[in-house]
């Protein structure tokens, strides 16, 4: 009813939206508000803010996905109790271990009615299909919900870099031209000053996860801007009665940004006991993933017995080489947003099998090669005023490093100071895997630094 059924068609048309002209990805946003109509109507729209992600596509593993139900009533938020989604481009899994963080919280509930006949969310799927590379949905109808009951529900999932909120929601409904255009405006600058209370009855139909993501983006300091706002007369339909469309994109900033207040002695002293103590645990967890993947080509589902320690949430590197010390897949988590065991198991997996850069690993191959597994620190943004001064502040052999400059983003674990031993090569070579001049440097440049612990396998 709201795209084309052929998948040919299908994947073409969303590109055409993803690659429009005057569509730019700038800065990679944390959450967007994005519409929800058929994709002649509101396809440009979504193509515009979906594009701000494309520096993400290998990043994002998880969206929340949160949006009005117009079929069956529901109060409060609704899970699907499925196990995925389909449509003609593929089968998106649902995010079971998400769910069952929100499960009991205040509000929400397992209602799959709300979700079988519901559009405000399986058309957003076609484009995080076409832009992201491997994710998982966690999809949630909101009826009628009080902003702190969604904000509450947002802030459990909210993770790292590799988690996307999405709000689906169109503006106004069945209103004439200029009407709908007054109302839509009004609705925009309660998204742009935070302010949920005034946004009214009929000037978003999504208004009430857009007033959770409002309540807590304040709460967060972040930043929101305007991507695009038309309705349909705009497009495909005629202008006596119209539905509007608006696409906001927020960003975190760097006073909201997860800071750890705990000095690096502290970590490093606390994860060398952790390691010391349960360290081969989580070299078997990740020797298991991987050997589940060779034998099953799916991750390690269930970890049975973990310590307590693990089940903390923790950002762990997993890394594999050669029996001569090539790199062969590395894949990790720059930021804490899942318990330990599950990063590393996950982590271990995707290094193996789904490394860009590299084939699947083999069965055979798979025993001649080495595994160690780094646990990160929270990451500290570096006060610099220029390169020089980053250069100066880079601690050889301790410092992991973060940079970043509009959507170019990278990070070097510690380790590498193995191979690139003085700050000049490490920083060089980091700006070349951003996709930076290795000369390059502009006032909005940005550094955050790390430790890390690393384990490896006998």
């Amino acid at each position: 009813m709201f795209y084309p059924d052929a998948p040919d068609v299908l994947k073409h048309d969303v590109q055409g939206y993803l690659n429009a002209p005057n569509v730019t990805a700038t800065s990679v946003p944390k959450a967007i508000i994005a519409p929800h109509a058929g994709y002649r109507y509101s396809g440009a729209t979504a193509g515009k803010i979906y594009a701000r992600l494309k520096p993400a596509r290998d990043i994002i593993t998880r969206v929340i996905l949160m949006g009005p139900c117009h079929r069956v009533a529901v109060r409060g938020l609704a899970l699907s109790g499925a196990d995925g989604f389909e449509t003609p481009l593929g089968r998106v899994p649902v995010d079971k271990d998400a769910e069952n963080l929100i499960r009991d919280m205040p509000g929400v509930t397992a209602f799959p009615a709300t979700h079988a006949q519901e559009h405000s969310l399986e058309v957003h799927l076609p484009f995080l299909q076409e832009l992201l590379t491997d994710f998982k949905v966690v999809p949630i109808v909101v009826g009628e919900a009080s902003p702190a009951d969604v904000a509450a529900v947002l802030q459990k999932l909210w993770g790292g870099p590799e988690t996307l909120i999405v709000i689906s929601s169109d503006l106004s409904h069945f209103l004439d031209y200029d009407g709908a255009r007054a109302i839509d405006a009004r609705t925009a600058d309660a998204i742009t000053s935070f302010a949920p209370d005034k946004i009214e009855r009929n000037g978003a139909c999504g208004r009430f996860p857009v007033s959770g993501l409002l309540h807590l983006a304040k709460q967060r300091g972040m930043r929101v801007e305007t991507v695009d706002m038309c309705n349909s007369g705009d497009t495909a339909g005629s202008k006596d009665k119209v539905v509007g469309y608006g696409a906001w994109a927020f960003y975190e900033t760097a006073e909201d940004a997860e800071i750890s207040e705990i000095p690096s002695e502290d970590f490093e002293a606390a994860t060398k006991r952790l390691l010391q103590t349960h360290g081969e645990a989580l070299l078997q967890i990740a020797d298991a993933s991987i050997r589940t993947g060779l034998k099953t080509g799916q991750m390690l589902k269930q970890i049975k017995g973990v310590p307590n320690a693990l089940s903390e949430d923790g950002a762990a590197f997993v890394t594999l080489k050669t029996a001569s010390g090539q790199l062969r897949g590395c894949i990790g988590s720059a930021q804490a947003h899942r318990p330990l065991a599950v990063d590393v198991a996950e982590n271990a997996y995707k290094a193996a099998f789904k490394d860009p850069r590299f084939p699947p690993v083999t069965a055979d191959e798979y025993d001649t090669l080495k595994l160690s597994i780094s646990v990160l620190s929270p990451q500290t943004p570096m006060q610099i005023t220029d390169e020089a001064d980053l250069l100066r502040q880079l601690r050889p052999g301790v410092d992991g490093l973060v940079i970043s400059d509009g959507n170019r983003r990278a990070l070097f674990l510690p380790s590498v100071w193995a191979q690139l031993p003085t700050p000049d090569a490490f920083l060089g070579q980091l700006k070349r895997k951003a996709g930076m001049a290795t000369n390059h440097w502009s006032d909005t440049f940005q550094a955050s630094r790390f430790i890390a612990e690393e384990i490896h396998a006998a």
